[in-house]
């Protein structure tokens, strides 16, 4: 059984799966602290499939990129459960995340979370129906160079991710965008990227922030 939440942007979500199995998923697009809200979710969705957090055998976290005070959140959440229960964890790249929301589209996927001015957070996959394949590591990319990229696959390819807003304004591109009910940052995409990473020790798990550093 998964436990998985994501904290990296403006939504906190958690969602909890088993052997495939999707049992149950909250999210909330919220103005609040997420450390206010994350424990108790996830202690209301637990109860709700049945299950306590002792049932848990993997906690799965989003590692970044994102927000700097949500992802130690999260991650600090799911260290400190999987301390307590003597289980693993899994941290999941963000973009990842948003790659596996999609995991049933075959093609070219962009997963582009905002960072600042006309900066984005990026990487590339590639979906197979049932999985996605990574194709680039994440970066730090002006919306230019991830049109510029966008065009040179020569194929349709779907972005996901509020990085949207940027490439739509910096740089117009021929690609396709993800449906609103997938295009936040999802604890359900995370939960199914664990499924598919080697665990760690809780004291393993770690932040990746991938600082937005000024580029040119």
């Amino acid at each position: 059984m998964i436990l998985a939440v994501d904290t990296s942007g403006r939504t906190a979500s958690c969602a909890v799966a088993e052997n495939g199995v999707l049992l149950g998923y909250r999210m909330l697009y919220t103005q609040r602290a997420h450390s206010q809200i994350l424990l108790p979710m996830v202690k209301d969705l637990l109860a709700e499939t049945g299950h306590t957090v002792q049932d848990v055998d993997l906690f799965a976290a989003a590692n970044g990129p994102g927000s700097y005070t949500g992802l130690r959140i999260g991650i600090a959440a799911m260290q400190a459960l999987g301390f307590a229960g003597g289980k693993q964890c899994a941290g999941i790249s963000s973009l990842e995340g948003l790659a596996w929301n999609l995991c049933g589209r075959s093609g070219i996927l962009c997963a582009c979370l905002a960072a600042r001015k006309d900066l984005c957070y990026c990487a590339f996959f590639e979906g197979y129906g049932v999985s996605v394949r990574r194709l680039t590591e994440d970066k730090v990319l002006p919306a230019e160079e991830i049109a510029a990229q966008i065009a040179a696959y020569k194929v349709p390819v779907m972005v996901i991710g509020d990085g949207l807003a940027i490439l739509k304004q910096y740089a117009p591109a021929d690609y396709l965008a993800a449906p609103m009910h997938l295009c936040n940052q999802s604890a359900c995409g995370i939960a199914m990227a664990a499924m598919h990473t080697e665990p760690v020790s809780p004291d393993k798990l770690t932040v990746s922030y991938l600082q937005a550093v000024k580029i040119g």
